[in-house]
């Protein structure tokens, strides 16, 4: 399991499970536009989760999952369940 989740990695991911939309630009300055801004909704959003759930092994937290606004917020609750994941193993 990777120490850390980043933005490319979200990214791909959000591409692979829902597709992208060709007028936004997703390798620009995304980290703190709202999803919906980038053409993802909540949906794109749970689904994603469930694959890093499969593929990382990890829980997400469904609530907090629904509250990330923006793929920052989205991150730190990746990684902080990939550290505790970790701390888990460990």
């Amino acid at each position: 399991m990777p120490t850390e989740f980043t933005l490319a990695d979200l990214i791909e991911l959000l591409r692979e499970s829902a597709g992208t939309d060709d007028t936004v630009n997703l390798d620009g300055d995304v980290l703190d536009r709202p999803f919906p801004e980038i053409n993802y909704d909540s949906l794109a959003v749970l689904q994603t989760a469930s694959r890093i759930e499969r593929e990382y092994g990890v829980m997400l937290d469904e609530d907090a999952v629904a509250d990330a606004q923006t793929p920052r917020q989205y991150l730190a609750l990746i990684n902080k369940a990939f550290a505790a994941a970790g701390t888990a193993s460990a």
